[in-house]
């Protein structure tokens, strides 16, 4: 009986870890949660086994559940910004060169509707986003 708890642990650890290699799209929050709580019986279970006198099970038990409560934490940290030539932003917004702050930020926001992360783009695209309209602006 115990090697079929064992091969459920391990479709559920398998499952979990797929979801959290996804990034940071919509269905992130859910991985961060899940693993939380799966961190959180992972612990109990360590509790519970070594009360019982089972030493590797413990160890094992703890050390999942630690790996499950710190990955659930960490939060990528947005690529760092580069400084960029003008023709670069102006090229990445799509904009002429004389283009006017208007027309900049017109592009911008064009763009960040469909760029930002809430809307299924990445972090490192609407960074980069935000730097050529702010590199632009400051001209």
């Amino acid at each position: 009986m115990s090697l079929v708890w064992l091969a459920l642990a391990a479709i559920a650890v398998w499952a979990l870890v797929r979801l959290g290699r996804q990034g940071e799209r919509p269905g992130r929050g859910h991985w961060r949660v899940a693993a939380t709580l799966l961190g959180a019986v992972l612990l109990a279970g360590a509790v519970l086994a070594g009360s019982r006198g089972a030493w590797i099970a413990t160890a094992a038990l703890a050390g999942a559940g630690l790996w499950f409560l710190i990955a659930s934490r960490q939060r990528t940290v947005a690529p760092r910004t580069e400084s960029m030539t003008d023709a670069e932003a102006r090229s990445l917004l799509g904009v002429a060169p004389d283009a006017s702050h208007a027309e900049i930020n017109a592009a911008w926001k064009r763009l960040m509707a469909r760029a930002h992360p809430d809307q299924g783009g990445t972090d490192g695209l609407a960074a980069r986003l935000n730097a050529a309209r702010d590199h632009l602006l400051k001209r």
